[in-house]
């Protein structure tokens, strides 16, 4: 008979009948309804509205506005502000409510720093892609072809399965990038690497937090023909003098010579032999001397966390090839590709930097 030592805390809970109040699970089984709250909100234009009125505006007011019901309207504003996205003071004339601070920082179109694109995505296509996760589990493969009837072999081919779809994906890394991109360029000294290549540099954003930072140093995003064009239209100017455009598929074309490569969540979407496969491609063609920088987040070497980075790896597995990876995996194949004195640096914050040199 085993002794009461040798029983797990968790059986001995249930088999003592102890009972608690699971307020962990509780607000994980209603997590979703959390991110839908947030993003109906910012669908319907909640915080815009709030941040271009001179006053708190009441329910009424905010339903005519948007052309939502007065009912569904009062509810909703009321969880944003149980949320504390918005907050609700009581008037005269009754209950009016106005942005927090980071509704208005966050939330809103016009922010320099919104998340608003970044959260249109993950509600239209990320969201979507989730609702399939048992599937994606069971059968270890992205749901695209569940999710929106589109076929998942060239996995960019489904990603931007329409124009609407690829505009709507480049905001979402240019604001993913509006957060973090100075804190990335800066985790190490890159000021020695003059030309540099952001392979599926995609909006731009990084290259432009590159060259803020590093003033003589050129970026060249090499990306898809119909990408490099609607970068061009919509998102890097003229103004942009030290910023360029190669057109290619980085995986069927010649790379050109460059002293840096940089690959911000691209590794993440592809399988260990694709990822070589590109690593390899790469450091043929850096100068001696020359490096790569790879963003990710990174998970811990004993998987224990973080859970940023475990879901975004469930995401992986959802949307992409590929998975979220360890420091030590991803020096892995860089050791496979060539690449020598690889460094980590941690950033505090979702994305980390790994920089691996080729050898003059």
């Amino acid at each position: 008979m085993a002794s009461s030592s040798d029983t797990p805390p968790s059986a001995m809970a249930l088999s003592t009948g102890a009972t608690s109040y699971p307020r962990k699970i509780l607000d994980y089984m209603e997590g979703f309804l959390v991110s839908k709250t947030l993003f109906t909100a910012c669908e319907l234009g909640v915080f815009d509205l709030l941040l271009g009125s001179q006053s708190p505006l009441s329910a009424e007011e905010v339903s005519q506005a948007i052309g939502a019901s007065l009912d569904g309207t009062q509810r909703l504003l009321d969880a944003c502000t149980g949320l504390e996205l918005l907050t609700a003071q009581q008037q005269e004339q009754g209950r009016v409510y106005y942005n927090t601070v980071d509704a208005s920082r966050y939330l809103t179109q016009s922010s320099p720093v919104t998340l608003y694109h970044s959260i249109q995505y993950s509600s239209r296509t990320i969201y979507q892609c989730w609702s399939h996760l048992t599937d994606a589990v069971r059968e270890g493969r992205n749901q695209y072809e569940k999710a929106f009837g589109v076929n998942s072999e060239d996995l960019f081919e489904a990603l931007y399965r329409s124009d609407e779809e690829m505009v709507k994906f480049m905001h979402l890394m240019n604001s993913i990038w509006n957060i973090c991109g100075r804190d990335v360029v800066t985790a190490f000294d890159l000021s020695p690497f003059r030309s540099v290549y952001d392979l599926g540099g995609c909006s731009g954003a990084f290259a432009k937090h590159f060259t803020s930072a590093y003033p003589e140093s050129t970026v060249t995003i090499f990306d898809l023909p119909k990408v490099v064009q609607v970068s061009r239209q919509h998102f890097v100017t003229d103004g942009n003098q030290r910023i360029g455009f190669h057109e290619g598929d980085f995986f069927k074309d010649p790379l050109p010579e460059g002293d840096l490569y940089i690959m911000s969540r691209i590794l993440h979407d592809w399988t260990d032999q694709r990822c070589i496969e590109l690593l390899t491609k790469v450091h043929q063609a850096c100068k001696p001397g020359g490096g790569v920088l790879l963003v990710e987040a990174l998970l811990l070497e004993d998987g224990s966390g973080p859970l940023t980075a475990q879901l975004y790896s469930l995401n992986m597995l959802v949307q992409t090839e590929g998975r979220e990876r360890t420091a030590a995996q991803y020096r892995a194949l860089l050791d496979a590709a060539g690449f020598t004195q690889v460094q980590v640096r941690h950033t505090g914050k979702i994305y980390d930097v790994v920089l691996g040199y080729r050898q003059g």
